[in-house]
């Protein structure tokens, strides 16, 4: 790091130092009350949010309810640092979150209680069929964390956490919603949810139902590189990502979705000092598109959906069906001073498939030839950690941890693309697996009532096992792919010191890791007439990262956060060109990313919170053999500002909440090519604008209306987003 680069961090710590000593008088507070809230996250242990050994935030049960949140990640995408992807809305299949500029899901962990989400074939979330009601709160910890929680956690974790009840609860929601202008949001969104909670001597008890369906709109556009015949009209010229000409001659009809999610929690009270915990979760996914839509009319005013090298093939969209089951089991338990937690888990996303047609086929809207590929995987997780208090001023966390992953593709012909059981033969197949070994210690030692530091790492062993690929009739086919391991160290330290009680400094430093996934081992597609192959010779992509940070109270009620941070990559899993129509995985490239985070809250009372964010995330490939046009150029699908505000205010029985949020535009290419801000296919910048009214009309019953996207800003993330929509809902809990 350069030497003006140390002067502006150490300028920007000592001032707002300094600035503690106005503010330590307002410290007794109501508004500190804050530093009571409890986080687990970063340490695996409960602690103080305040006392966090990195940049944390958490999303409460009751800021997840004044906002209009439908997916459980919608709750982080006002958090400082993150970014939370979805295109198209509800519709979007390929929904993620990433932290801090380190590009896509399989590099943030995300956990459920504790437990991974990110599946055992690509790395990825699925965050379809995940019930939002059953949250209690939602921790995001900044920053590398393979220290304590091994791969993926890259550019930090997000711990979707729920609870069970201490005393009868029973809740009972439904609500309708559609957009302003019929066909430029989701249509008629219908969303229902019941739960059921009790204690009952040992016992504790939850059961959970939700549902959530749409029409959907029109988001996905069939956009032609052939300018249309004399004699049609209906067409507009447009331009693709890189400002090429282009021609918009229909759209692939309306995204319509729906998800069901069953919830089964049960907990028992061995003892006073020892608890067991099951809990299931089932969730459901499946989308598709209705009938395409064609612009252009011939001289008679009738539709037409192909000419030329055009093909009605082009208007057809695919549809999917996701379903996932979630098993997981944690014992917890104190002897005298001793903790013990164990958790074991099953992640079975037992059925997975999608369905496509060629561009170039002889499919029609009435059926004719297509492919459904079966993705189905699962992995199994095993974690113990122990706690011991030591001498007084340690606290030491150890244990060890097993993950397997298994996936498998298999892509088959159908004779009716519109019928995903009419499969013929076996076109391609892929599958493997990998598990990995783990220990960890981390030492929390407090050296001064306002100096805590913390020492820790983690050794991972990788392997990967019984890959396969079976190009079906391509020479050399099928092939086997023979074990190779790896391993990784991946250490973490780190400084909180409270300088004055209005201010807290914090220094970390680390490494993180994250293995191939099988997917990238052992998985190939072709995408138009380009083939992505895969790698079984691949290895662990790694990270170097720092950050320093300063939390600061000003007056009452108010606090501002600082942190300035810089990950260096390296081996990144890459998509080199080898020729015109093949593309293969590489461990080949490097990048840094630096930025600031910038927050600041203000709360009067109970009544009134304000809050305002700012990131800056400049991620760039500094080395890349694979394409040396994309040095220096900003990684794709990052982001370089994000900015949040908003506030929430209540008055007696009513409540009104208003958030606010601008994202840069993004690439889609390596090398930045696609410069167009504008149009299909391209990711522009934006700023949208949510609110939210409720009004608890008894002590059981809360009504509450919404509008998103209330100034109706028309934007494109490669799809259309949605435009101006509204949802009413009844909430019932007694």
């Amino acid at each position: 790091m350069n030497t003006h680069r140390i002067s502006i961090m150490l300028i920007v710590v000592g001032m707002l130092f300094v600035t503690g000593n106005a503010s330590s008088a307002e410290e007794k507070s109501p508004a500190t009350a804050r530093l009571g809230e409890v986080i687990v996250t970063a340490t695996r242990l409960e602690q103080e949010i305040g006392s966090a050994p990195a940049a944390v935030n958490v999303v409460t049960k009751q800021e997840i309810e004044e906002r209009n949140i439908k997916t459980p990640d919608q709750a982080v995408n006002i958090v400082p640092g993150v970014f939370n992807r979805r295109g198209k809305g509800l519709m979007d299949t390929q929904s993620s979150v990433i932290l801090r500029g380190v590009p896509d899901q399989k590099r943030t962990l995300v956990l459920l209680d504790g437990f991974p989400l990110n599946d055992a074939r690509t790395g990825t979330v699925n965050f379809g069929g995940l019930p939002l009601e059953n949250l209690e709160r939602v921790e995001v910890v900044r920053g590398p964390y393979s220290s304590l929680y091994g791969g993926y956690a890259m550019g930090g974790v997000v711990n979707f956490i729920t609870k069970l009840p201490e005393k009868r609860e029973v809740t009972l929601k439904s609500g309708y919603g559609s957009s302003w202008h019929r066909g430029e949001a989701q249509d008629d969104f219908v969303k229902a949810y019941a739960s059921y909670g009790d204690r009952v001597d040992k016992w504790r008890l939850f059961a959970g139902y939700g549902y959530q369906s749409t029409n959907g709109y029109p988001s996905d556009f069939n956009i032609s590189a052939t300018k249309p015949s004399a004699g049609l009209s209906g067409w507009t010229q447009t331009t693709d990502n890189k400002g090429a000409t282009r021609y918009l001659i229909g759209d692939r009809g309306d995204n319509d979705w729906n998800e069901y999610n069953v919830t089964a929690k049960v907990g028992y009270e061995l003892s006073s000092r020892s608890n067991v915990v099951f809990s299931f979760l089932r969730g459901n996914y499946d989308y598709s598109s209705d009938d395409p839509h064609t612009y252009l009319r011939n001289v008679a005013g009738e539709p037409v959906y192909s000419y030329g090298s055009v093909k009605e093939a082009s208007y057809l969209g695919g549809y999917g069906h996701r379903a996932q089951n979630l098993y997981q089991f944690t014992w917890e338990t104190l002897f005298d001073s001793v903790q013990t937690k164990l958790t074991v888990g099953v992640n079975d996303q037992d059925d997975a498939w999608y369905v496509t047609t060629s561009t170039t086929s002889a499919a029609t809207r009435s059926g004719g030839p297509g492919t459904k590929a079966d993705t189905p995987s699962k992995g199994y997780m095993a974690d113990l950690q122990i706690t011991v208090p030591l001498f007084g001023k340690h606290r030491l966390t150890f244990g060890g941890a097993f993950r397997r992953n298994t996936a498998e593709t298999r892509e088959s012909s159908l004779s009716n693309w519109k019928d995903e059981n009419s499969m013929g033969a076996l076109t391609y197949e892929s599958k493997g697996n990998d598990r990995i070994y783990a220990l960890f210690v981390q030492d929390e030692i407090t050296l001064l009532e306002t100096l805590v530091v913390y020492l820790g790492f983690r050794q991972d062993w990788w392997e990967t096992y019984d890959g396969y690929a079976n190009d079906v009739g391509k020479a050399g086919y099928p092939k086997n792919y023979p074990y190779r391991s790896d391993s990784f160290f991946s250490p973490k330290g780190a400084i909180v010191y409270k300088a004055l009680p209005g201010t807290t400094l914090r220094l970390s430093g680390g490494m993180a890791f994250r293995p191939p996934t099988v997917y990238e081992l052992y998985r190939s597609y072709t995408s138009g007439t380009r083939t992505y192959q895969y790698n079984p010779d691949l290895s662990p992509e790694s990270m170097k990262a720092w950050d320093a940070g300063v939390e600061q109270k000003l007056w009452q009620g108010a606090t501002v956060k600082m942190t300035y941070f810089e990950n260096y990559m390296k081996d990144f899993i890459y998509q080199r060109t080898l020729s015109a129509t093949l593309s293969q995985n590489e461990n080949a490239a490097k990048a840094k990313s630096s930025g600031v985070e910038l927050e600041a809250e203000q709360r009067v009372g109970k009544w009134l919170r304000m809050f305002a964010n700012f990131t800056y995330a400049d991620t760039r490939i500094t080395e890349n053999p694979a394409n040396p046009n994309s040095v220096d150029k900003q990684v794709p699908q990052v982001p370089r500002r994000i900015f949040s505000a908003g506030g929430d205010v209540q008055w007696g029985k009513a409540s009104c909440n208003v958030t606010g949020r601008y994202v840069d535009q993004r690439y889609s290419t390596d090398d930045n090519s696609d410069i167009q801000n504008w149009g299909y296919g391209s990711r522009e910048s934006y700023f949208v604008a949510d609110v939210k009214v409720s009004y608890r009309a008894t002590d059981w019953a809360k009504v509450s209306l919404a509008l998103d996207n209330i100034f109706n800003r028309t934007y494109y993330d490669y799809y259309l987003a949605q435009g101006r929509s509204w949802f009413a809902e009844v909430n019932i809990n007694f």
